[in-house]
């Protein structure tokens, strides 16, 4: 019987057993699509990461990420816990990488103490939204601190901003959810004296159904905070985010975001990784 290595991880955590649990998979080339996706349905996180070998001059390592549903062009945690991963196992240096992943070329600064700065794809942003459904659909009410909307930087979210209390009462319906083809959401609330935000980041009806530590969604809150004016227009602000602690699974997330003109140009997100397991799983049965 064939076997990969791999190693469990958790990421935006300093300590085991919080954060984000990510599957790293490593000498992936040989394997297929059908093949990995059947790992990361085994493995049934968040987030499964198989290391490849790059395609594209310039890049380090090639990731391409599977959900227990689907394979993503990009994903936070599996780019930053895959780097550190790496390091850890003397397959890239410390100092400034560049992952291949579907959403093309990213730099990722590998820490030696076990952390990892990712820049995110190009800004994307979506047109505001009516907040009544949203929180409707989150079992919520009161009035709208501002518009939520869609935002990203490789992979897209839809912001609900919400106040503090208002988080642990989150309760989704998701047969709301699937009449307003809400997918991917992050309900979070924010502190403008420390730039602090508290969030929960929310995929309704699949099988992992809410993230610990988003790293895509902490990305993707910059770009939001930046056209909501609540970070300033012109210049790099510096970001938190907590997440996880209604699960169980406390994590930080280190952010910044550099705006030009009220709108946002990158983002960054940065957060320390934790080896938790590793050992050698079956290679499936190529299913074509």
């Amino acid at each position: 019987m064939s076997t990969v290595a791999y190693e469990i991880v958790d990421v935006f955590t300093d300590r085991p057993f919080a954060g984000n649990p990510l599957a790293v998979v490593y000498g992936a080339a040989d394997l297929g699509s059908d093949q990995m996706h059947a790992l990361a349905r085994e493995f049934n996180l968040a987030e499964t990461v198989f290391v490849l070998p790059p395609t594209q001059p310039g890049a380090t390592y090639r990731a391409r990420i599977f959900t227990p549903e689907s394979e993503l062009p990009f994903a936070g945690h599996p780019s930053v816990g895959v780097a550190v991963s790496l390091m850890r196992r003397g397959d890239i240096p410390v100092g400034a990488v560049v992952q291949e992943c579907g959403a093309g070329l990213l730099p990722i600064e590998v820490h030696a103490a076990g952390s990892a700065t990712l820049t995110g794809a190009s800004p994307t942003l979506g047109e505001p939204l009516d907040s009544g459904p949203l929180l409707a659909m989150a079992g919520l009410g009161g009035d709208e601190l501002a518009a939520p909307r869609s935002a990203g930087c490789g992979l897209s979210w839809t912001f609900v901003p919400v106040r503090r209390e208002q988080l642990p009462l989150i309760q989704i319906d998701n047969a709301a959810a699937a009449r307003l083809d809400v997918t991917d959401v992050c309900f979070f609330s924010w502190s403008p004296e420390s730039r602090e935000a508290h969030s929960r980041v929310l995929i309704p009806g699949s099988a992992v159904p809410e993230d610990p530590a988003t790293g895509s969604a902490a990305l993707g809150l910059g770009v939001w905070l930046v056209a909501a004016g609540w970070l300033p227009p012109s210049e790099v602000s510096a970001y938190r985010i907590h997440q996880g602690h209604e699960m169980g699974r406390p994590s930080l997330l280190e952010c910044t975001v550099t705006a030009e003109s009220g709108r946002a140009v990158s983002a960054t997100v940065a957060g320390h990784v934790c080896p938790i397991a590793r050992g050698e799983i079956a290679v499936p049965p190529f299913v074509g």
